[in-house]
């Protein structure tokens, strides 16, 4: 065991430089607001509602990590989502009745656990927890446009993610599930 932890140790050492500070800028897919739009169309498919032209845009992401050991990062995520919609109350052939467009915009406190560090790869874990306010905005061909705006409990959970490039500059990707999406990837700047 004393082996084990001496080159879990040496492993965490082998970067030559220990950057305490990272920004990270990335894109995702399937977030958790788009699954709730999702979820919401076919809500609004069982009521006679119907949507068209889906355009989903985000989660583009921006976070900061301050390391207060080298195997521990805190910082805070901020996010940022869209998606834009068609909506019909009759037929599809009787032309559409609206629009609708939400924004979504989440800031979580978050922690994030290197599990491996080496010069130019690694390994992490990533958890957020905070809030999306999300607002609503249909535009109706009938002029009685209707906004709406909430706030909701959100989260992001980055089971694994792997960085690689030079010591101070990395790409990366993740898994996990959350409002940066279940799939994400982007750069990493050390400092």
């Amino acid at each position: 065991m004393a082996i084990a932890a001496l080159m879990a140790t040496m492993s965490v050492n082998a970067q030559s430089e220990d950057y305490k500070q990272e920004i990270a800028i990335s894109y995702g897919w399937l977030s958790n607001s788009d699954i709730l739009d999702i979820y919401e169309n076919i809500g609004g498919a069982i009521v006679g509602e119907r949507t068209d032209n889906d355009k989903f845009f985000g989660p583009l992401s921006v976070e900061y990590f301050y390391h207060v050991k080298p195997w521990l990062g805190v910082g805070a995520i901020a996010a940022y989502g869209s998606m834009k919609q068609d909506y019909y109350l009759g037929s599809k052939s009787d032309g559409k009745d609206g629009e609708i467009k939400n924004n979504y915009f989440t800031l979580m406190p978050a922690v994030k656990f290197d599990w491996l560090r080496k010069s130019h790869f690694g390994l992490y874990s990533k958890l957020g927890f905070g809030a999306t306010l999300r607002t609503e905005k249909m535009d109706n061909t009938t002029g009685n446009d209707d906004n709406d705006s909430e706030f909701h409990v959100n989260w992001q959970v980055s089971v694994l993610g792997f960085e690689f490039g030079g010591q101070q500059v990395r790409g990366f990707v993740e898994l996990g599930t959350g409002e940066q999406g279940i799939f994400s990837a982007g750069v990493r700047a050390k400092f």
